[in-house]
């Protein structure tokens, strides 16, 4: 019996134990993060699946797996397909497919901690209609099982100074504190562990990657806050830190806290908070206005001191990156082809000897040859596989430094590349392109943005099934709302001042992948505003030359030929004075105009 058909054997144990015919178990945690720690990473205990978003249904003699279209690939490579079949995350909905595999009257498990009200009460409607019981367990089933379970990390906050927020705490607060009562309420449930940060001014090492710390806070209408959390990663000084108004509790005491909420008007975001908490509130009697986190929006729209911070810290990441970029087409050319580990870890000392650089924004996808066509590819979940003699490297990486967060991907011919490959790879840069171009009013979501990257690959027949654009925090989360650019709809706008990547792709599944990603920031048109209108444009922050040897220059148009000139002339303007002699002649040679 293999190890996870084992712990399958045991969940199943105490499913018996509480008469339970399904057990959902969530990639999320109790926190709802996209990254989540170690000791709470249960998804990949009881499945072997490493990817950042699926969720596994075990039923009483069999499991089912459900992951989005970035995992497509990667799921049949790490999961038993005899002990799981496997399902589209978004395409098969989990209610409806349980209501379709149980009988009348059968009971599903899950941990109301570790989904959002949201799920919870659409899941609640859709399995009441067909007569099947959605119990909490109270306790994580899986944690009962998951004997040799990691023990969490205690670090200590880092205080993050003015001079990188451009706000003070309780300047923050104060303005989050206005928000809640433009909606007559005396509380919010701050539940979003980024927003919790970014609120106070402090930044974390629990989670890598994410540079915070684990933590729910309500945040009152007078900006007074508690924060819950564990105390002993709270450093010296964090009380002048953050300023007057502010409680900092142990996380075990919440239910207290939520408690004193009692007959209030509570701000409750039913897609970021977990179901316990939202429970708990209408069980004290709370009144719930279910609305946005009011932290979502002003965190996402980056004042002039973080935007400052974002391009100095995009100019050092790209001096990083050409300087992996330039070794690379030298030990190419030697005949050397070294492996995707070797190359991440080059990359990242390249970063690491960056000034304020920290630690990376999330794991490199180094990927080489047919190991690109999974997008979100790790070559540590298997044996990394060498650099092909003729194909496509591709390595999408980035950085947390104090003063912002980066994210770039590059797509880079080793050896000789195909006709196709690089058809396909201008189809790509071309969408880049005219996403990057767009001019658009006040009022417009990424959503309505979406078509300018996929135009050139649909008119060929071909597309990429992931979101085209992402937010991104300032030195925090990689992926940020509430902006992203996508098919699926989205009422976020997009407001100046909001960093989000400009990322179209095509994957050729067991053969190569492409992607050209930058980061931008929004930013208003002045040349076309008027006093009654008001357009935004987007301005780069990536500064890192596109492989020109994948560019069929015939299938570029003058303007857009002229677009990636003028790019790579700022790119080797603004990074070459960085840069050594040996990498600023590869740098003039990357950057030739076509």
């Amino acid at each position: 019996m293999s190890d996870v058909a084992s712990k399958l054997t045991q969940v199943r144990e105490q499913m018996e134990k509480l008469g339970l015919d399904a057990l959902i178990v969530p990639r999320a945690d109790e926190y709802l993060g996209e990254y989540i720690p170690a000791y709470n990473e249960r998804l990949r205990w009881i499945s072997d699946f490493t990817g950042s978003a699926g969720m596994v249904i075990v039923l009483k003699d069999r499991a089912a797996i459900f992951v989005d279209g970035r995992y497509t690939v990667q799921v049949r490579q790490q999961v038993n397909e005899d002990l799981f079949d496997i399902f589209h995350l978004i395409k098969d909905p989990q209610p409806e497919w349980l209501s379709q595999q149980l009988k009348s009257g059968a009971k599903v498990g899950f941990d109301s901690r570790t989904v959002t009200p949201a799920w919870y009460e659409k899941c609640s409607e859709i399995l009441a209609g067909a007569d099947i019981q959605l119990l909490d367990t109270e306790a994580n089933l899986i944690d009962l099982c998951w004997h040799d379970r990691p023990k969490p990390i205690v670090n200590k906050a880092l205080l993050l100074d003015k001079a990188f927020t451009g706000m003070t705490s309780v300047d923050k607060r104060d303005k989050i504190a206005g928000l809640i009562k433009d909606k007559q309420a005396d509380a919010a449930l701050i539940f979003a562990a980024d927003s919790c940060n970014w609120l106070l001014n402090i930044r974390g090492r629990d989670i890598p990657s994410l540079p915070i710390i684990l933590g729910i806070a309500v945040l009152h209408s007078n900006g007074n806050m508690v924060f819950h959390c564990n105390l002993n990663k709270l450093p010296a000084g964090i009380e002048q830190h953050v300023g007057i108004g502010v409680t900092f509790k142990e996380e075990s005491e919440l239910s207290d806290t939520l408690n004193l909420l009692a007959g209030k008007q509570v701000i409750v975001d039913t897609d970021t908070a977990n179901a316990w908490c939202m429970l708990k509130l209408r069980q004290v009697g709370a009144k719930i206005i279910e609305s946005d986190d009011p932290v979502i929006e002003p965190k996402a729209c980056k004042n002039r001191v973080e935007i400052q911070g974002f391009k100095q810290a995009h100019i050092r990441d790209a001096a990083a990156e050409i300087e992996f970029l330039c070794w690379l087409d030298n030990i190419v050319t030697e005949g050397q082809r070294p492996d995707e580990a070797s190359l991440s870890n080059y990359l990242f000392n390249c970063r690491a000897r960056q000034k304020f650089f920290v630690e990376v924004s999330f794991d490199t996808i180094s990927a080489a040859g047919s190991n690109a066509a999974m997008c979100h590819y790790n070559h540590v979940d298997g044996t990394p596989a060498k650099l092909p003699d003729n194909g496509i490297y591709l390595v999408d990486s980035g950085g947390q430094y104090f003063d912002g967060t980066t994210d770039i991907t590059r797509t880079i011919a080793i050896g000789n590349v195909t006709e196709t490959m690089k058809r396909n790879f201008t189809l790509v840069l071309k969408g880049h392109i005219a996403l990057d171009q767009a001019r658009f009013p006040e009022g417009t979501t990424g959503s309505q943005l979406d078509v300018l990257a996929r135009q050139y690959l649909w008119q060929q027949g071909l597309d990429f099934d992931h979101g085209t654009g992402h937010g991104v925090g300032h030195f925090m989360s990689v992926h940020e709302g509430p902006q992203r650019i996508s098919p699926k709809g989205n009422n976020a706008t997009l407001k100046e001042g909001m960093v989000i990547s400009n990322e179209p792709g095509y994957y050729e599944d067991g053969s190569y992948g492409i992607r050209c990603e930058n980061l931008m920031f929004v930013t208003r048109d002045e040349a076309i505003s008027s006093d009654s209108k008001t357009f935004y444009r987007f301005e780069a922050l990536t500064l890192v030359p596109f492989d020109l040897r994948l560019v069929e220059r015939s299938l570029l148009t003058d303007n857009e030929a002229m677009w990636l000139n003028n790019y790579h002339q700022k790119v080797y303007d603004t990074i070459s004075p960085l840069l050594t002699d040996e990498q600023r002649t590869w740098l003039k040679n990357a950057c030739r105009g076509i």
